[in-house]
């Protein structure tokens, strides 16, 4: 049984007649923060981990994959919904990521992207200090400059 998508015939007419040639598609994701990491999930169904590349350029994330079709001769398609081809997303990454410990895990058609935040600008607790004990701290520091100037 076929089905019969006039929007879907209609881009496959125009781009025979414009000769338009495809880009990259983009891929859908989701992306949230958990604790201290900012996850990316990608949905790559039908892509080969090995085409799958992650990198990271300063501040911004790529990703890019293919998708190839497996074409049998003799084959008559009937319907054919799923194209083969490149993807490719990109993302400014901030100033509060920690791009050296990027990490990433393919499974199941879904791209994990782990991303985590840089110990500076993790949130932190500050102390309070109380007037006798800021003295006390003020005092060692002025201490401890002291013995540096008579060094």
């Amino acid at each position: 049984m076929a089905r019969f998508d006039p929007f879907q015939e209609l881009e496959r007419m125009s781009r025979a007649l414009l000769g338009t040639r495809e880009g990259p598609r983009m891929m859908p994701m989701d992306l949230y923060r958990e604790g201290d990491h900012y996850i990316l999930n990608a949905d790559l169904p039908g892509v080969d981990p090995g085409s799958v590349d992650v990198d990271v350029d300063g501040q911004m994330l790529t990703i890019r994959a293919q998708r190839t079709m497996k074409e049998a001769e003799g084959t008559k398609w009937l319907l054919r919904e799923r194209e083969g081809g490149s993807f490719l997303r990109q993302l400014t990454l901030g100033q509060d990521i920690d791009v050296e410990h990027i990490s990433a895990h393919y499974d199941n058609g879904v791209l994990s992207v782990t991303i985590p935040v840089s110990e500076a600008t993790k949130p932190r607790k500050i102390e309070i200090m109380s007037g006798r004990k800021q003295e006390a701290v003020e005092g060692s520091a002025g201490q401890q400059e002291q013995k540096k100037v008579e060094s």
